[in-house]
């Protein structure tokens, strides 16, 4: 179900919950301080309630409502990357509800750069808690017909285009003079280390329970209907694909060159390019969900520093159900 802007602003501050659009991926957004709107959507989600919701504000200048330290580090990467698709993840004050921290001690926060999320924000006055409009670990909607497709024509939404950047945030945190990657997007690893001016802390296998615990993290996740089978090299998906008895469709990175590159079955191609790439990985995939093939068959991209958050999100996508 469309809804207009304004609609969106009135549902939302009647404790409603609304699809909405951002740069990365749609969100199923509520009011941040209305624990029975954000109980919603953990419901619609059918998410675990230990899993924490990000936060979206209008503005750095909000940080203070939230958290109850704003180091100069956490201030100067907001400088950098905010409006855009970086999360930061900070000590979470007191009155922040225990539902949208998911019982965590710190809140997730973050400023998108879409314009109609903003002017949403803006306009509602409203912080808005609004994880990937799905259901837990399927695969994210990048345009508003994935949302209708994936939750039902019940769920309103409020249509902004498809998402540009396509795949989820980077999700950062900050402690005092430190930080830690908790989770990898389109901003890497090398760009917030030459912000802050140091390298992540390192994150112990044997620590990782003191970690704050932040979405996206299950080991199935960004998942479709269908099963996917990952491929190091074209010549293996090839292979598979012409001696598999199941039905197959695949994704493929780059240039197709002659027939012997070509799989014998449903095709998309994507180019080499990690931001083109990303931003019609998703779309990608539900449009090969819809084949009701047996199998994905995924060609990996390289792998270099700007491919870590979509290798990430196809590692995750392709673990057994």
């Amino acid at each position: 179900m469309r809804v207009s802007l304004d609609e969106a602003v009135a549902r939302l501050k009647n404790g409603e919950v609304v699809a909405i659009p951002t740069e990365t991926v749609y969100g199923l957004a509520a009011d941040a301080s209305n624990d029975a709107a954000l109980r919603q959507v953990y419901a619609v989600k059918q998410r675990p309630m230990d899993n924490p919701l990000i936060v979206h504000i209008a503005d750095a200048n909000q940080v203070p409502d939230w958290a109850t330290e704003f180091p100069p580090l956490a201030q100067k990467l907001t400088q950098a990357f905010w409006p855009g698709p970086f999360t930061l993840v900070l000590p979470a004050k007191e009155s922040v509800s225990r539902i949208v921290r998911g019982n965590q001690p710190t809140v997730a926060l973050r400023v998108p750069s879409h314009p109609v999320a903003l002017q949403l924000l803006k306009q509602s006055g409203l912080a808005l808690a609004a994880p990937s409009a799905n259901k837990f670990t399927q695969l994210s909607p990048t345009t508003a017909a994935h949302v209708s497709a994936g939750l039902g024509e019940q769920v309103a939404v409020l249509d902004g285009g498809a998402c540009k950047v396509g795949i989820e945030s980077t999700i950062v945190s900050v402690e005092g003079d430190d930080w830690r990657m908790l989770r990898l997007g389109m901003i890497n690893e090398a760009a917030i280390e030459a912000v802050a001016g140091k390298p992540a802390l390192e994150i112990q296998h044997n620590l990782t329970n003191d970690l704050p615990k932040v979405p996206g993290q299950h080991l199935l996740h960004y998942s479709p209907k269908t099963p996917i089978k990952l491929f190091e090299s074209r010549p293996a998906l090839v292979s598979f694909a012409r001696t598999s008895p199941q039905k197959c469709a695949a994704l493929l990175v780059g240039e197709i060159g002659n027939s012997n590159n070509l799989p014998g079955c449903n095709y998309v191609n994507l180019p080499v390019d990690a931001e083109k790439f990303a931003e019609l990985l998703y779309s990608s995939l539900h449009a090969l969900d819809n084949l009701g093939v047996e199998l994905l068959l995924v060609e990996l991209p390289p792998n270099a520093p700007e491919w870590l958050a979509i290798l990430d999100r196809l590692g995750r996508a392709a673990h057994p159900k």
